[in-house]
C-alpha cells in the first residue's frame, strides 16, 4: 500500500490531468483500501440499525479528480471516497438517525450541513473512522434529497457548475426557492415537535392532580391542527420538487 505521501503526490498529478496506467493503478489500490470499513458501517446500519443505505464502496476516478480541482484539499483528505446514504421521512427522524449512527460507531463525527449549507445543500453527514480510514454516511430528509436531485437535475442538463453555486442566475433563483421551501416546512416541523415535546414533559413533570387540563386540552388540539397542515404542505412541496426533477429527465 502507498504511503500517505504518495498518494497526496498522486493527487496532485490527478489535479494537473497528468497521469500515467501506474497512477490509475495507485488510485484504484487507494480506493479498495477503503472497502473493508464500507462494509463494516453498511453492515452495521442494517444489522444494528434495521435500516437499508445506499451507497458505493469506492468513489470514482472523474468525480475524485473533480472534486481535487475544486476544492483545495489533498487526496488524503477527501472524506467521501467510500459512503452511503440514507433518506428518512422527515427532520425528526432524522435527528433521531444521526444520534443513533453516533452511538453504533464511537470515532464518527458530525457535520451538519442544515444550518451551514453548501451552495444551498442541507443534510448531516456522519464520517464514521473505521481501520484508519473515513466512510462518509449521509442522512437526509425526503425533502432535503428531493432537493439534491434537482439540483443535480440542473447541473446534468444545463451546466455542471450549478450544483456548485455556478452556471445561471435563473438556475440559482430555482434552486435559492426550492431550498427556502424546504427551510420553512422543516422548521415548522422542527418547531411543532418541540411544542409536542414541550407538552409531554409538561405532563410528566406535574405532580397528578395539578395539571391544567383545559389548557393541555386546548393545546394538544392546536398540535393536531399544525400535523394536519404540516402534512397538506409537505405534500405540497414535495410534488413541486417532483414535478421540477419530472420536467428535467
Amino acid at each position: 500500500m502507498a504511503s500517505k505521501t504518495q498518494i497526496d503526490k498522486l493527487g496532485e498529478r490527478l489535479r494537473k490531468g497528468d497521469i500515467s496506467e501506474a497512477d490509475l493503478r495507485m488510485l484504484d489500490e487507494y480506493r479498495r483500501s477503503f472497502s473493508q470499513s464500507y462494509e463494516f458501517v453498511i453492515g452495521g446500519i442494517r444489522n444494528e440499525l434495521g435500516l437499508e443505505p445506499t451507497g458505493r464502496p469506492a468513489k470514482s476516478t472523474t468525480s475524485i479528480s473533480e472534486k481535487l480541482l475544486r476544492e483545495s484539499i489533498r487526496l488524503t483528505q477527501v472524506q467521501d471516497i467510500a459512503g452511503c446514504r440514507l433518506i428518512v421521512s422527515r427532520i425528526t427522524q432524522q435527528e433521531r438517525v444521526v444520534e443513533s449512527l453516533t452511538k453504533l460507531f464511537k470515532d464518527a463525527s458530525v457535520v451538519d450541513r442544515r444550518e451551514h449549507p453548501s451552495h444551498g445543500y442541507r443534510a448531516v453527514h456522519v464520517l464514521v473512522k473505521h481501520l484508519d480510514t473515513l466512510v462518509e454516511v449521509q442522512v437526509r430528509t425526503y425533502l432535503q434529497h428531493a432537493w439534491a436531485e434537482l439540483s443535480e437535475k440542473l447541473s446534468d442538463t444545463f451546466d455542471p457548475a450549478i450544483k456548485y453555486g455556478g452556471g445561471s442566475a435563473e438556475a440559482q433563483k430555482i434552486l435559492a426557492m426550492a431550498a427556502g421551501m424546504v427551510i420553512q416546512q422543516e422548521t415548522l416541523e422542527a418547531d411543532v415537535a418541540n411544542l409536542k415535546q414541550d407538552l409531554r414533559s409538561y405532563l410528566e413533570n406535574t405532580p397528578s392532580g395539578q395539571t391544567d387540563g383545559t389548557m393541555t386540552a386546548k393545546l394538544q388540539t392546536k398540535i393536531d391542527e399544525l400535523e394536519e397542515i404540516l402534512i397538506s404542505t409537505r405534500q405540497g412541496v414535495s410534488e413541486g420538487l417532483n414535478a421540477a426533477i419530472a420536467q428535467l429527465a
